[in-house]
């Protein structure tokens, strides 16, 4: 089969698509012939070498987590799905044809194989921050940098849980943020400003690593209500930053279903192929998106 890996730590051009062995379902997992795969900000992390809080990485190494596909095989223990069931969720060496997961969900009705590869650990993340942060109903949560994958996720999430949020994004987002519920503003000169005449914000998450930590725990007062999954330098302000995924068990299935309710919808702004990776993460490494890169094979 072919699959994108990297023989050393480094910037984009160190990815390579290859020709490599079929991995195999163990115990608890499944195997899926991938049609997309999600670009997270996580996988150029990695390749960079990066220390996320993960184990040991093992070079030459894949890359990838979301995927979602046909199921081809299936693991030892594993209950309700069968080979040719569709199917998102999260697992390893994703950019490839086949991939093995170890979390998924079935596919709700309607949603194309490149949407779905955009929600995984998307959804996962966002579940995971919201309840870290401990924001409640009825109070404020400060998303900065809210225009991505997570942000678009959490928002959504958020304001269905009935949280007021407020997000910051470029100037071109503005619109994009209001339509999926949040009360938005740009970041840049005067933000802090702009934020505070919004009114009180009872935790605060930073999802883009823009340096902006010190400012997030001045408008929350408590740097244990804000949240980072962006800035490896969060421990130094005394904020949590919060990189370890699998933590919500169940994030595939809620997913679905707020999917398949018409209460969570994330838009690819852009595909690329299996050759295009490296294109793909110089792209995801610039920020400013708006909703979820995907690579389809």
């Amino acid at each position: 089969m072919k699959r994108v890996s990297f023989a050393e730590f480094g910037g984009p051009d160190v990815l390579r698509l290859e020709d490599a062995e079929e991995p195999h379902a163990g115990p608890g997992q499944v195997r899926i012939a991938v049609r997309a795969a999600g670009v997270n900000p996580v996988d150029w992390r990695v390749r960079e070498g990066q220390k996320l809080q993960a184990h040991p990485l093992e070079l030459p190494a894949g890359v990838g987590i979301d995927a979602a596909g046909v199921v081809d095989e299936v693991g030892a223990g594993v209950d309700g799905i069968a080979v040719g069931d569709n199917v998102f969720g999260e697992g390893s060496n994703t950019y490839a044809e086949l991939a093995v997961l170890s979390a998924w969900a079935l596919m709700p009705e309607g949603l194309s194989f490149e949407e779905a590869a955009g929600y995984p650990s998307v959804v996962e993340t966002a579940l995971r921050v919201i309840r870290e942060v401990g924001v409640q109903p009825g109070q404020t949560l400060l998303v900065s940098g809210a225009s991505g994958g997570v942000g678009s996720a959490v928002l959504q999430i958020a304001r269905n849980r009935g949280i007021t949020v407020i997000g910051t994004a470029s100037a071109a987002n503005q619109d994009y943020l209001r339509s999926l519920g949040a009360v938005a503003t740009t970041y840049g000169a005067g933000w802090v400003e702009r934020v505070r005449q919004l009114g009180p914000v009872d935790g605060a998450l930073d999802l883009a690593g823009s340096g902006v930590l010190p400012e997030l725990v001045e408008l929350t007062g408590d740097p244990q209500r804000v949240i980072s999954i962006a800035d490896l330098g969060a421990p130094q302000f005394g904020v949590r930053f919060s990189g370890v995924a699998g933590s919500v068990p169940d994030a595939l299935a809620e997913a679905a279903d707020l999917i398949a309710q018409g209460k969570l919808h994330i838009p690819v702004e852009k595909s690329y192929s299996l050759a295009d990776a490296a294109a793909a993460h110089i792209d995801s490494h610039a920020g400013h998106t708006r909703g979820r890169r995907v690579i389809v094979i």
